[in-house]
């Protein structure tokens, strides 16, 4: 049976340890600080995983702002494939953050249709909404075919000179297969088109309502033959607009803003995965 030991023992004991804690040293000493020791890979495979994600992604502050915005970019760019599962923990070691700016930026994603929240379940990366898509193609067709207009009535030699430049660098970016690079250039051709319009606002209300069809772009430009229909169709616009000819910069915009929209259907079917249907309720344009 175990007893506990006497008063003299426990002191002596008492009196080991004492003895044997580190004692502190001053400021100043020369010796070398212990160093540590790397734990065995089978018996704490978790600290390594930390452990190598934290060199890759330097422990920054983000903030919620900055990871909403990243984490938009990269379902809209497809980076983040749709029905793709979101963990609030695996994000936090991305950004190097605590839950909690996470859980924020994707409550917001969810309230704008990029995640969707399943209780008990957990959060996915939403399929693109194709009823969502049918509003933006409308909003931007009666937007941009008016801004258009404006454009080519107002246009200077200055706005000529860039608009050209614009082209030429997209054209550079298609010839270098560059995805990414066309696509933000698609998006500065547009937003000049509203600046010559004396309506820089515009683009801004047009970037709010579109997501979802720019998941639609970018799943185009898949594709390489489709970045060099978008070119031709941006030569002919801007061709337009440079020649005042309003009427034909905004027929050349209609059919451009079109053209994605009439492949929808067979975008649709060669990524199946990627869309819900499920509200889709619409007229043709």
């Amino acid at each position: 049976m175990f007893s506990p030991p006497d008063a003299d023992a426990r002191l002596s004991t008492f009196y080991v340890v004492l003895v044997r804690l580190p004692r502190s040293r001053p400021c100043h000493s020369t010796r070398e600080p212990a160093k540590l020791t790397q734990p065995p890979v089978g018996r704490y495979p978790s600290i390594l995983v930390v452990e190598s994600l934290a060199m890759a992604h330097p422990a920054t502050r983000h903030s919620t702002d900055q990871i909403y915005n990243v984490l938009r970019s990269d379902v809209i760019s497809g980076a983040l494939k749709p029905r793709e599962s979101m963990s609030e923990a695996r994000m936090a070691l991305r950004f190097g953050v605590s839950r909690t700016p996470v859980r924020e930026a994707f409550k917001r994603l969810v309230d704008e249709g990029f995640l969707v929240a399943v209780p008990q379940v957990g959060t996915f990366v939403a399929p693109i909404d194709l009823a969502a898509v049918h509003d933006s193609q409308f909003v931007r067709e009666t937007l941009e075919c008016r801004t258009v207009v404006l454009a080519a009535q107002r246009i200077g030699d200055a706005d000529c000179r860039r608009l050209a430049a614009l082209v030429e660098e997209q054209a550079e970016a298609v010839r270098r297969g560059e995805r990414s690079e066309i696509f933000r250039l698609d998006e500065v051709f547009h937003a000049e088109i509203s600046r010559i319009a004396g309506h820089r606002a515009v683009w801004s209300m047009i970037e709010g309502v579109k997501a979802q069809m720019d998941r639609v772009r970018c799943l185009s430009l898949e594709t390489p033959s489709w970045s060099e229909v978008i070119l031709n169709e941006h030569r002919v616009i801007a061709a337009c607009v440079m020649k005042h000819d309003a009427k034909g910069a905004e027929a050349a915009m209609r059919a451009h803003l079109r053209t994605v929209f009439a492949t929808i259907d067979t975008i649709a079917k060669d990524h199946a995965d990627a869309f819900d249907d499920s509200r889709l309720a619409h007229e043709d344009p």
